[in-house]
């Protein structure tokens, strides 16, 4: 079971070096990828440029992410046609474990989870859609209809029965959740109150020589949380907007891209490279 719980924390102009809807969708879609790759629990949007509102920037991310992460077989039932997600068919499968590809009742497994929607309800209990051509049954509780939530298949005879399911019980990586905050990031992370909060930036330390601390730290952190700078700007001068130090808000100050070959590292570029060394780092990290 996975202990510990991992955001990654990005600012809404992520995708602000893009012009067209589909290029900034294609862009969204990399770091919903990464996200799954790298085992992320959260995705965490902050709101960057002081002197804008960003509304449609920290909607449209926060949005492309949320329909990437659902399963395929409820995206119509959860969510509305809207211009937001004009390209999502672009979009990378995530292809973990809470997207299955089994669409047959009689290919479910007792004790198999799966991620539903609640379609009707009735005294006796709550039916609810997980992907199959017949819905499942929840005895003795009754559920909102359009509610998400994660069964188990308990019984699969003529009538397909479920139970409610606890995120305790699931050892497989289970996806991550979206959420928006139209705050700025020193805000974000108060609020929040990680235990460990690494900030990644070309002018931090390198690797190699915080290696050992950040695994002592990591090792004992329960929520922890990675943050990118924008492609415009960096965290220092993200925080500096704020007049906050970054070096007083973060733990540790990376720069996960050492002699890097380009004048600037994209966000989405930033956060497949720095997961990846966390993740061979920090893998016996009790992560």
């Amino acid at each position: 079971m996975q202990k510990k719980k991992l955001a990654i924390v990005i600012p809404a102009s992520i995708v602000s070096d893009a012009q067209h809807l589909r290029e900034k969708t294609f862009k969204i879609g990399l770091v919903g990828r990464a996200a799954a790759v790298f085992r992320v629990n959260e995705i965490i949007i902050f709101k960057d440029l002081p002197k804008q509102r960003q509304e449609k920037e920290l909607k449209l991310v926060s949005t492309v992410l949320a329909y990437m992460e659902t399963p395929q077989y409820l995206r119509k039932k959860l969510f509305k046609i809207t211009p937001e997600l004009r390209y999502a068919g672009i979009l990378p499968p995530l292809r973990t474990p809470h997207h299955p590809l089994a669409n047959k009742a009689k290919d479910l497994k007792i004790g198999e989870f799966r991620e539903a929607v609640v379609t009707s309800a009735t005294r006796e209990g709550t039916f609810a859609d997980v992907g199959v051509e017949k819905p499942a049954f929840i005895p003795k509780i009754r559920l909102k209809t359009g509610k998400r939530i994660t069964v188990k298949i308990v019984r699969r005879n003529k009538l397909l029965e479920a139970a409610l399911a606890s995120p305790d019980e699931i050892r497989e990586y289970w996806g991550y959740k979206t959420t928006a905050y139209p705050l700025p990031l020193g805000q974000v992370l108060k609020r929040r109150n990680f235990d460990l909060v690494v900030a990644t930036s070309r002018y931090g330390k390198t690797l190699k020589e915080v290696a050992a601390e950040l695994r002592s730290r990591w090792s004992e952190a329960k929520e922890i949380a990675v943050v990118f700078g924008s492609p415009s700007l960096g965290l220092y001068e993200i925080a500096k907007h704020e007049k906050l130090s970054l070096d007083d808000v973060a733990d540790f100050v990376v720069n996960t891209i050492p002699n890097q070959g380009t004048e600037t590292v994209r966000t989405e570029e930033a956060i497949f490279a720095s997961l990846a060394l966390f993740n061979v780092l920090l893998r016996d990290a009790n992560l």
